[in-house]
């Protein structure tokens, strides 16, 4: 809702013009501020709307809006009337807009990168899906397809225009298969839902992007709730389709101001361009000679692996990485697990997907992030992550520091153990480099979920391992008190895993153990992980698959056990 003008002058003082009430929480506005804040209330926060012109102005570079396709007109292929005929909708529509549909179509420059943008104007019949309005999404699209450049569709629409019938319906097909192509193609397409985005729009092209951002307090939904009221006769909960509502819900990547939407447009752009010069990286810290490896006793490994100071995953984004934007949710509706973290960064010149289990550093985190244990969903949204960077073409770092999957009926009723395996199956086969390391704890499955993967490294006091030591003794010992015991024997400590070959090397700790210096432990890792991309990036995606298989085929095989053996005598 846009903020409503004041209709008289008021004891705020000045001419009534000068003034207005917020649509959101009624407070008076002084306008020049309101429109320096970028009609966005300095009160409440509350997001009018605004006009195309002004939508694309804050968003693009000064001077570089190019509009194309701008004399596609529609026309009334049905002779609809409703309390006034089609044609005269759309010359009233026009009249008002300047615009002679829905979509307007520009190319520009954020932060000095070109971009293609469609943007929809809710003033121009409520921004209606209808013939061309489609037809300029669609263009617009194959314009990105053509010249390889990233597209940003900016939406504001109640749905399919009913005045073109079942033609409007066929736009949600038209645009969708456009945004596949790109999809496939590897070039970023990007969505900025805003108040409202509603029906036909997110049906389609609204909700295929790669990115998929809103603006706080935007109204995104499929059916409206009046809608939803008058079929269903169903109550609904406050804040329904909100754009937070949507974000814990797992549909939408972030919700961002508007006053940070250009310089977070321009991070994504910078990470999505062609990649810059690479450094060549300093010798690698990595121990990979298992002589250099500190054996230590298991049960003292599990206490440190577990020291609530470790660094996590978020602190590693922010440490060991020179940017990283976190993409949120699985756009299944389940919700946006937080014991996942999940996003893209930047490392020495070099784009990356990042994934990781994430715990805390006191209880209320813990708590709060399910003590680093993911739902069925957290793991679906890991597998939409690496897809992501199959698509682009960017290597996979994944933290791994989890005692495992979470066992709850919920987790079981949805399938925790398929969203398991599906993770498993789809990153052996990931066409692009993948680095996994071994932070905390690697608690079965639920870690494996993120380790298969081309090296497998692990820190000095993690460990890797089946199953816990409480499980292994409560189930082979009969209670939970072997399990110190237990420890000893599943070889979890990182010396024991390189004698098996399933860890790659180990990156050391500052002594004391990580969380005693996270900044030494960050740099670390980030030297490790340098030369390890750098390796990695050169061999063909076939290779890497090959590679991999070959790795993960031969545990277990008659030629790794006889090897184990030989090398035990």
């Amino acid at each position: 809702m846009t903020a409503a003008p004041v209709e008289r002058a008021s004891r705020f003082g000045g001419a009534a013009e000068d003034w207005l009430r917020c649509a959101g929480c009624g407070e008076m506005l002084y306008r020049r501020r309101w429109e320096r804040t970028l009609k966005v209330c300095y009160e409440c926060g509350h997001h009018a709307r605004v006009t195309i012109a002004e939508r694309l102005d804050m968003l693009l570079d000064d001077g570089s809006v190019r509009r194309f396709d701008a004399d596609v007109t529609p026309v009334d292929l049905l002779g609809f009337t409703d309390t006034q005929p089609y044609p005269a909708r759309l010359a009233e529509a026009r009249l008002r807009s300047g615009n002679n549909d829905a979509v307007v179509g520009v190319s520009g420059t954020i932060g000095g990168l070109p971009i293609l943008v469609a943007a929809l104007d809710f003033g121009f019949l409520g921004g209606s899906v209808g013939s061309v309005a489609g037809e300029l999404i669609a263009r617009a699209a194959r314009r990105a397809l053509t010249d390889r450049v990233p597209l940003l569709i900016v939406s504001a629409s109640g749905g399919a225009r009913m005045q073109e019938g079942a033609i409007s319906l066929m736009q949600l097909a038209k645009t969708s298969q456009e945004l596949r192509r790109l999809h496939e193609a590897g070039v970023l397409t990007v969505n900025l839902n805003t108040d409202p985005t509603y029906g036909g729009a997110t049906a389609s092209f609204a909700t295929l992007g790669d990115i998929v951002i809103a603006e706080p307090g935007a109204r995104i939904g499929f059916a409206g709730p009046a809608v939803i009221r008058q079929t269903i006769g169903q109550e609904l909960p406050p804040g329904f389709q909100t754009a937070e509502f949507l974000a814990e819900s797992g549909q939408v990547d972030m919700v961002l101001p508007r006053e940070s939407l250009r310089a977070n447009l321009s991070r994504l752009l910078h990470m999505h361009a062609a990649p810059a010069v690479v450094a060549d990286p300093e010798p690698s810290p990595l121990v990979t000679d298992i002589e250099r490896v500190g054996e230590i006793a298991a049960a003292d490994l599990v206490k440190r692996a577990r020291d609530m100071g470790r660094p996590t995953t978020a602190d590693y984004c922010a440490d060991v990485f020179d940017d990283f934007v976190e993409l949120h949710g699985d756009r299944t509706g389940n919700g946006d697990d937080r014991a996942v973290v999940g996003g893209i960064a930047s490392i020495g010149g070099r784009t990356v997907v990042v994934i990781g289990h994430q715990k805390g550093h006191d209880i209320t985190e813990l708590v709060a992030r399910n003590f680093g244990m993911p739902q069925p969903w957290g793991y679906h949204r890991a597998r939409r992550l690496m897809g992501y960077a199959a698509r682009f073409g960017f290597p996979v770092v994944t933290f791994i520091d989890t005692p495992g999957a979470y066992p709850g009926v919920e987790a079981e009723q949805r399938g925790q153990g398929y969203a398991i395996a599906r993770c498993i199956e789809y990153m052996s086969g990931l066409p692009v480099p993948v680095v996994s390391i071994v932070t905390g704890e690697g608690g079965s499955g639920g870690a494996l979920a993120l380790g298969v993967a081309d090296r497998v490294l692990i820190l000095e006091n993690a460990y890797y391992s089946v199953i816990s030591p409480e499980g292994c003794s409560t189930i082979l010992f009969k209670d939970a008190s072997s399990a110190g015991r237990a420890a000893e024997q599943l070889g979890i400590t990182p010396r024991s895993l390189m004698r098996l070959g399933v860890v790659d090397g180990v990156v050391p700790e500052p002594e004391g153990g990580a969380h005693t210096d996270p900044d030494t432990t960050a740099a670390t890792v980030r030297a490790v992980l340098l030369p390890v991309l750098a390796e990695l990036v050169a061999y063909e995606p076939a290779d890497l698959v090959a590679q991999r298989y070959r790795r993960f085929a031969g545990f277990g095989s008659p030629e790794h056990q006889s090897a184990l053996s030989e090398g035990a005598r």
